[in-house]
């Protein structure tokens, strides 16, 4: 992979294990993926009866269809054991995409994990003063992904002597690119635009609220809602920042490893 970005001192998202390279051969839902494993990973999957094809999960609602289509190199993650009853259908998660030279990632999990760790390491400058950070906090009828107060986890501290107003924080994942535009959603989104407008009620209810797109890949030069795709969306982005709820676009640094480095902000367009 040739483009790489220096990330010096930022949050790391890594997995357990090695990838797996394979080839994908259908996708047959949004959610499914079957691929031909790579004759060359035979040590990362040593425990294989053989090296044919296999199904994975595809943890993004997101359509792919840039990313994901027949030939594509992906790489596989081993599936970890669930906790329910139900034995999972697929061995593997796709994980990573590789697309004109770089490396995408298509597990909607990593942002909020990458935004949890810039968020308890003080990346983020302008929220550095909250020092309590919950995850998945409702308000109205939104689950936003986290809440943040100055207030620290240990009660013994000083209170500010001047308290800000507790901070709503929405992240969304973002894999869509044209012409070095990074773009979301790429499916309609009704969740979405009603995620917005309930960070701009509770900006209007002395809250503070910021929606942090996570682009997960390196090559962006700028975020933008894709208003072609969901109109609603871009209108209520626009209106949202409007009400002065932040929004704020960060890319990734990907290697092979897996390991998924949160590193420089992007412009954010509200065309």
């Amino acid at each position: 992979m040739e483009m790489k970005t220096e990330c010096v001192d930022a949050p790391v998202y890594t997995r357990d294990g090695s990838l797996a390279r394979a080839e994908l051969v259908a996708r047959p839902n949004r959610f499914l993926a079957i691929a031909r494993l790579d004759s060359g990973i035979r040590e990362a999957c040593a425990d294989e009866a053989e090296l044919g094809e296999v199904r994975a999960h595809i943890a993004d609602p997101g359509r792919l269809e840039e990313l994901l289509f027949p030939g594509a190199i992906v790489y596989l993650a081993r599936a970890r054991a669930g906790n329910t009853r139900t034995p999972r259908k697929t061995e593997y998660d796709l994980v990573l995409v590789a697309h004109n030279g770089i490396l995408v990632s298509v597990d909607s999990g990593v942002p909020n994990e990458l935004v949890y760790l810039a968020l308890k390491s003080g990346f983020f400058e302008e929220l550095r003063e909250y020092k309590r950070v919950t995850r998945e906090s409702t308000y109205g009828s939104s689950r936003f992904d986290f809440r943040l107060s100055t207030g620290s986890a240990d009660e013994s501290d000083a209170v500010p002597a001047v308290k800000a107003p507790d901070c709503f924080v929405e992240v969304k994942s973002v894999t869509l690119i044209q012409h070095n535009v990074a773009l979301f959603p790429d499916a309609p989104t009704a969740r979405g635009a009603r995620h917005m407008r309930e960070l701009a009620t509770a900006v209007s209810q002395g809250f503070r609220a910021m929606v942090i797109f996570v682009i997960q890949r390196e090559d962006a030069e700028y975020f933008a809602p894709n208003a072609a795709m969901d109109p609603g969306f871009a209108e209520a982005l626009r209106a949202a920042v409007g009400a002065n709820v932040e929004a704020t676009a960060v890319k990734c640094s990907i290697a092979e490893s897996g390991a998924i480095t949160l590193c420089e902000a992007v412009p954010v367009i509200l065309r």
